[in-house]
Formats: C-alpha cells, sequence, structure tokens
C-alpha cells in the first residue's frame, strides 16, 4: 500500500486469478476490481503513518536502555514444533516466537515469565494424564474437576468451550519450562484451590512399569502414563486479595514453594484473584 501502482498491479493480477474461479467454478458474479482498489486505497491512507520498521525500533529501544516486554499466546504443549502434535495450534506458541516474530536476537531475551495456573488445564483434545474428568453438558464427572472448572470460569475465552481440568502435572510443566528457557514463574489462581482439603501434585509417570520425569515422544504415549502424585494439605481458607506472601496459609506457602523446589524456578509473580490488585508481584521482571 506504500506504493499505490505496484499494488494495483499486484491487486488486478490476484483478482483476476480469483474471479476466475468465482464465475467458472462457483458461479457467482465477480468481485468489482476497481471498487475493491477504492476501499484499499481509502483504507491505505488510515494506516499508512503507522507503518514502520518494527524490528530497528526494537533494537533502537534495547541500545537506548529501553524495557521491552512480548506476550505469548496459548500453552507450550500447543507448539506446532515442541507440542502434543497432532493436538496443537498452527503456530511456535514458545518464548522462542518472539525471536522469529519480531527479529529481536536470542540474546537479547533476559527474562522470560511463565504463566502458569495452580492446577493444569487443556481446552479440546489432546493427552491429559492428571485430568479430573468432568462433562459441564451433563453434570457428571469429578468432583473436584467439577469444582477447578466452576470457580475457575474454566472456558475458553473465544470459542467458550469447557476446558478440561486437573492436577498440576509437573511433568509436562518442566517440559515447558525448558523449551521456554523460563526464568521466573507468575503462578495464577491459586484462590480457586481454596476449598480443598487435598492437593496432589503429579511428580512422575509410571509408563510399562517404570517410573519417569521425561514426557512421551508422542501424544499417543500418554495414554500409558499413570501419574504419582505427591499430596499436600490444603489450606480451607480464602487467598483472594492476600497483600503478601507471609499473610498467605502456610500451607499456601508450602504448596507455592514445593512447586519452585520440582521445577527449580522461583515463582515472582503470584495471582490470588482476577483484579489487579490481587497480584503480588516478588520480584518484577524488568529489574
Amino acid at each position: 500500500m506504500l506504493d499505490p501502482e505496484l499494488f494495483a498491479t499486484k491487486l488486478e493480477e490476484v483478482m483476476e486469478y480469483h474471479n476466475f474461479a468465482l464465475t467458472n467454478y462457483y458461479g457467482v458474479d465477480a468481485v468489482d476490481y476497481q471498487t475493491t482498489l477504492d476501499e484499499a486505497m481509502a483504507q491505505a491512507k488510515l494506516i499508512k503513518h503507522m507503518i514502520t520498521d518494527v524490528t530497528e525500533e526494537i533494537h533502537q529501544n534495547i541500545a537506548n536502555g529501553k524495557n521491552t516486554l512480548f506476550e505469548g499466546a496459548q500453552g507450550a504443549l500447543l507448539d506446532i514444533d515442541q507440542g502434543t502434535y497432532p493436538f496443537v495450534t498452527s503456530s511456535n506458541t514458545t518464548s522462542g516466537g518472539a525471536v522469529t516474530g519480531s527479529g529481536v536476537g536470542v540474546t537479547d531475551i533476559d527474562y522470560v515469565l511463565g504463566i502458569v495456573k495452580a492446577y493444569t488445564t487443556r481446552v479440546g483434545g489432546g493427552p491429559f494424564p492428571t485430568e479430573l474428568i468432568y462433562d459441564v453438558t451433563t453434570d457428571e464427572g469429578d468432583d473436584i474437576g467439577k469444582e477447578l472448572g466452576t470457580i475457575g470460569c474454566e472456558f475458553g475465552a473465544t470459542t467458550g468451550r469447557q476446558r478440561r481440568c486437573g492436577w498440576l502435572d509437573m511433568v509436562t510443566l518442566n517440559r515447558s519450562f525448558n523449551i521456554n528457557a523460563v526464568t521466573g514463574i507468575c503462578l495464577t489462581k491459586l484462590d480457586v484451590m481454596d476449598n480443598l482439603d487435598t492437593i496432589k501434585i503429579c511428580i512422575a509417570y509410571e509408563i510399562d512399569g517404570e517410573e519417569t520425569t521425561i514426557p512421551p515422544y508422542a501424544a499417543e504415549g500418554y495414554a500409558k502414563a499413570n501419574p504419582i502424585y505427591i499430596d499436600m494439605p490444603g489450606w480451607k481458607t480464602s487467598t483472594i486479595g492476600t497483600s503478601s506472601f507471609d499473610s498467605l496459609p502456610i500451607e499456601a506457602q508450602n504448596y507455592i514453594r514445593k512447586i519452585e523446589e520440582l521445577s527449580n524456578l522461583p515463582v515472582d509473580i503470584l495471582s490470588t484473584g482476577p483484579d489487579r490488585d490481587e497480584t503480588l508481584i516478588l520480584k518484577h521482571p524488568f529489574e
């Protein structure tokens, strides 16, 4: 759109191709070239001033000591290369996607914050060894799976689909930490577990009689994985809006410390509710 003449030529070529298919194969009217061109040029006037060399701008910010934040989307094991194929998305969801997508160098990223729920969820199909199976449409299944999904409002933000819920799985979580080179953890939705008597953490799988902390090679291998759990006492009191780590019930503190021990990573941010003022920043990523 920065070169109107070149854009007009390319648009004409591509519309000729697609209009042939529309009129000859689908029996519908062709899309008018001039109308499309006029609309596109009008849109160009609105966005041309926002076009810049993003890669250069980011590198200039880095050179000037400015902070740059990249935000990822979707779970790490939905990554098309590193995920539980074929139950994956169409792109790279790991932190490496920030490099390929923006043009920054690998060593330019000096901190990776891993966003982790206090329990595990998954949308749609795919392996989930620690799942507490509950079907919202029939109101049948595991009571704790229902509680996590209900209190945690576990429905897809885009699709509205019910998220599957289960105990925290350190086998898949540690793999996610590794492939993302995570520096610190942001642990969310701790408050969803406030009413549980006992909380389980999966620390390994039993596969064909062998204990392992390494995920199976393929998605099909998870069908043989039986989670090995440790039990931790629940805290049975509200943590919503807790103002400091030391104010948390000791059982909640122990749960967080156990996650740090099993992952060998610090919990730098802790969320105990949906509001901004219900987030504890224990270590600021930019400090």
